[in-house]
């Protein structure tokens, strides 16, 4: 088994010839002069737009083999007990998680392994709540880390607001403290801890691809803080308006819908703010800390599997998807040179360097937690720890087994008690 040490290593290699704005410059030039140009801008179109390019909708690709049942005489109303699928990383990984289904219509929640056929590569896990849909029919899905779709189905109550954004109104959930629904079964294997008062909010910044529901997640360990929760939604992530140009700014645009949900945390009797953001919403989180009116408001970030260095974050998915590292450079080049944005459909190009914090440790201005799995093959852990050893504002906690943004799907304890033990002592 690998250690977190030899991972490191590992991604080390990987990414052992960093990309600058300069040398950037030199692959594009190089891959004009060796690949036909249409070929060239075909490949690298296609990469770039896989970046900025917001989903529809998500793809439901994991295959349902089958459902079980605890008995074998079945009622007309009776729920699967189990579900198995193909063996994968994900499906492989310990912890709960979500299960969408039909188009995202149907959702149900799974829990442990409960048997595994190497022979077959198959998994079977348990079913703990068909909340909708009908699984047993149900021939594809979407494994998630999101276990609970509002604040109500994870055991809590909240006010619907909206955010007036600069693209429109934004739907957002605020869960103040000591919101915990009297008639919910919902009790987390957690106990309460240091109250931090509810004039500290927590803004809550989702990823790429996914809504706010993923943020979902941390709500008990707000709750425990005494701290009233903002789960915001933002431009282009389905549940806001889309921008102008439909396409995602990788947080060199969103940070400003985050700014508006300070102001309405300002405008409602908070004095300062804690940023937590996940994967992209870690960048958006970065980034509101460096660009945003409030910016003096951020007390703190709390930051789980972030995308902490594009450019890093893309030469690596260049390489690990086999394509030659001049067409990925060409790419990078389409996002931000104002006279290739024809080819991405960005108004406005993305200054590429500028999301590149392991480059710009120095100016992380506030302290920061970030929680990442040295698993994740997605957005790998390394730019984290490299930000983490270039900033003495950032502490680092390894996960172990867990992909991408699922550190709490792992071990909600460890991820609960490293933000409660941290956070505090940040903000006294």
């Amino acid at each position: 088994m690998q250690t977190a040490v030899n991972k490191a290593q590992t991604k080390d290699r990987i990414l052992n010839s960093p990309w600058t704005p300069a040398t950037i410059g030199a692959a594009v030039g190089a891959g004009s002069a060796t690949v036909g140009l249409l070929s060239a801008a075909a490949v690298s179109t296609y990469f770039a737009r896989k970046v900025v390019v917001p989903p529809k909708r998500p793809v439901e690709n994991l295959r349902l083999i089958s459902v079980g049942y605890d008995s074998i005489e079945l009622t007309s109303h009776q729920q699967p007990s189990s579900v198995r699928l193909p063996a994968t990383e994900a499906t492989l990984a310990p912890g709960e998680y979500g299960l969408f289904f039909n188009g995202g219509q149907g959702f149900a929640v799974v829990g442990e392994i409960t048997a595994y056929s190497p022979q077959e590569q198959t998994v079977t896990r348990k079913i703990l709540n068909v909340v909708s849909g009908d699984l047993a029919t149900a021939q594809r899905g979407r494994l998630s880390g999101v276990v609970s779709r509002t604040p109500e189905a994870a055991g809590y109550s909240c006010e619907d607001i909206s955010l007036e954004l600069a693209v429109g109104s934004a739907p957002a959930w605020l869960v103040h403290p000591d919101a915990r629904l009297p008639e919910s079964e919902f009790s987390p294997d957690v106990s309460p801890t240091v109250q931090t008062g509810s004039r500290t909010w927590a803004i809550m910044v989702h990823g790429m691809g996914a809504t706010r529901a993923e943020t979902l997640r941390a709500l008990e360990t707000t709750q425990a803080l005494g701290m009233t929760s903002l789960h915001m939604s933002y431009r282009n992530d389905r549940e806001a308006p889309p921008s102008v140009d439909n396409r995602y700014g990788l947080g060199f645009t969103e940070w400003a819908d985050v700014d508006i949900a300070i102001d309405y945390a300002r405008e409602h009797g908070a004095q300062d703010v804690v940023l937590f953001g996940w994967s992209m919403g870690g960048a958006i989180c970065l980034q509101t800390m460096r660009r945003a009116r409030n910016r003096r408001l951020i007390r703190a970030m709390v930051l789980d599997g972030p995308a902490a260095d594009w450019l890093d974050l893309m030469q690596y998915h260049t390489r690990i998807n086999k394509i030659p590292l001049r067409l990925g450079a060409l790419g990078v080049s389409m996002i931000s040179q104002p006279a290739l944005n024809i080819f991405t459909g960005l108004q406005e190009p993305i200054e590429m360097d500028t999301l590149s914090w392991t480059k710009h440790a120095g100016d992380i201005t506030v302290p920061t937690l970030i929680l990442h799995s040295m698993d994740d093959a997605f957005v790998p852990a390394y730019s984290s720890q490299k930000l983490a050893e270039r900033s003495p504002l950032v502490d680092f906690v390894p996960f172990e087994g867990a992909t991408h943004t699922r550190e709490w799907n792992v071990d909600p304890r460890r991820w609960f008690d490293a933000v409660t033990s941290w956070l505090p002592a940040h903000l006294s």
